[in-house]
């Protein structure tokens, strides 16, 4: 899974045809981060938090499967680059 093409704030992405609001919060200078999307004009949302120590990484998703997570995780295509 590639984190870093999550930018820092809000973006947009599209996931199994639909475009979703993409809003990515890092802290403690880096080690950690919180990812929340939502599916524009539907019900879908996908919220986790990742965390990064000396002896692993975790991935803690809210209230939803991992793999549900991990599939948008690998799936979603960024938007932002091509809209300018």
């Amino acid at each position: 899974m590639d984190f870093q093409k999550f930018p820092e704030g809000y973006s947009t992405g599209m996931y199994r045809g639909k475009k979703y609001g993409i809003s990515k919060t890092t802290f403690n200078k880096g080690k950690s981060f919180k990812l929340y999307a939502e599916e524009l004009g539907g019900s879908d949302f996908i919220s986790m938090n990742f965390y990064s120590t000396k002896e692993k990484e975790l991935l803690k998703p809210c209230e939803m499967p991992e793999a549900k997570v991990v599939d948008f995780l690998n799936k979603v295509k960024l938007l932002n680059q091509m809209e300018s």
